[in-house]
């Protein structure tokens, strides 16, 4: 593509003065930062102008076109199951704090009939990243060739694996925008979730949009907004989409890091784990089988009868990994103790995010190398009785230097009070087209 009648300063001053972007400068600024013809400076400056000038319904449709025709459009069509076309549905949420479900649903849809291929990201910010959660395992590998990815589909229904060359724009857009105060921008989060989605090969799509003080978006509007935009993406590409808006004032589950997340997810396959991991990883595992057309089956029976776990530890073995190897937990660990009685009241996702992050779950700097035994876990959840002196959270690194801006980060995001809190909703609202 020609750089005639295109500039990146052009485009980037035309945002930032509260202008829109036409279709041909958004494949055009797209286009060439994919190849390498705009700097990272630059689309730096246009993302943080897109931040706060936001972009109408038309320009984020184009962004997110603009992003999927960057690389591969994967193709499972011809799929067959039995002489019938294989049900494929995707899956996507936008970034929790202890949200390891994907690591539970895909396995659970899998074992129910249907198969999921399931692109997904690294860290972002506070919130953890599927990818970085299964290396924690040794030996699993992420990157999956797409013949890799159908014959998988054809065995047993899952992979989860990097986008590679699905959607290569929105890979490098994505890695700036966590070093750059950039997540929280609407736009860039539609684009950037319905790009590598609609790259996938999807037949049908379900999006869990977080709600709360954990949220990549700071209010319950704006993440309404969020979902309905996806919902009306998804649609515009022939991909029927069905968004969930789930709590996320609280971390989901009791543990937030890499490795402590596998070993929770395990616990969840294994008919354990904390009830309101199991409780969201049913109600999405439903929303996916009611669009791909599955009906007869019970999610919930996967992790019962120990169909699920198969299903995963069959995913975990084909793409490299050993699940008989011990999962790494940071060489040093620090506790915060209750000072007094009582019922544990709030703890802020945001906060607890941060504070794994501090202790090395996430990156500062794109290419950062991750400590996968760091995090938290979290011994008492809110409306549980707390006595004077018990553990409240392990904070789990390997760099010691790391506790006092992690302490420093959950000092005030948590309570301990005379009377319990009242109860929130885990699923907030359902939206579709």
């Amino acid at each position: 593509m020609t750089d005639i009648g295109f500039d990146a300063p052009t485009v980037i001053r035309t945002k930032r003065d509260g202008g829109r972007l036409s279709d041909a400068a958004i494949d055009w600024i797209i286009a060439a930062y994919t190849d390498g013809r705009v700097a990272d400076e630059q689309m730096a400056a246009l993302v943080m102008a897109i931040f706060f000038r936001g972009m109408d319904g038309g320009e984020i449709a184009r962004w997110t076109s603009a992003m999927l025709a960057s690389g591969e459009r994967m193709d499972f069509t011809d799929l067959r199951v039995h002489g019938r076309p294989l049900p494929i549905v995707g899956k996507h949420s936008t970034g929790g704090v202890g949200d390891k479900t994907t690591l539970v649903l895909v396995p659970v849809v899998a074992a129910c009939g249907a198969a999921v291929p399931k692109a997904s990201g690294r860290g972002l910010g506070h919130t953890g990243g599927t990818l970085d959660k299964l290396e924690s395992i040794a030996g699993f590998t992420v990157e999956l060739s797409s013949q890799r990815v159908r014959e998988q589909l054809c065995d047993l229904g899952a992979a989860i694996f990097a986008a590679g060359q699905l959607a290569p724009a929105d890979k490098k857009l994505y890695a700036l925008r966590d070093i750059t105060a950039t997540v929280e921008s609407l736009p860039l989060i539609a684009s950037s979730v319905m790009s590598k989605k609609l790259a996938e090969g999807i037949g049908a799509l379900v999006l869990d949009v977080k709600v709360g003080a954990g949220a990549l978006l700071e209010s319950e509007a704006r993440c309404r907004e969020l979902a309905r935009t996806m919902v009306e993406l998804g649609a515009a590409h022939g991909v029927p989409t069905h968004a969930l808006l789930t709590d996320m004032n609280c971390p989901l589950g009791a543990t937030v890091g890499n490795a402590l997340e596998v070993a929770e997810a395990c616990e969840v396959l294994a008919g354990g784990g904390p009830p309101d991991v199991v409780e969201l990883t049913l109600r999405l595992a439903t929303e996916m089988l009611e669009l791909a057309g599955i009906d007869g089956r019970d999610p919930a029976q996967t992790l019962a009868d120990g169909t699920a776990m198969d299903r995963f530890r069959r995913l975990v073995a084909a793409q490299g990994g050993d699940l008989s190897v011990p999962l790494p937990i940071g060489a040093h660990s620090e506790t915060v103790i209750a000072d007094r009685s009582g019922t544990m009241a709030t703890i802020d996702a945001m906060a607890v995010g941060l504070t794994a992050w501090r202790l090395g779950a996430g990156r500062s700097r794109p290419g950062d190398r991750i400590q996968p035994g760091a995090g938290v876990r979290i011994h008492r959840r809110p409306g549980e009785p707390v006595a004077a002196g018990e553990r409240l959270f392990t904070l789990y690194t390997d760099t010691p230097e790391r506790f006092g801006a992690a302490m420093a980060e959950l000092d005030g995001a948590w309570s301990v009070d005379d009377t319990p809190p009242e109860p929130r909703p885990l699923i907030v609202e359902r939206i579709l087209r």
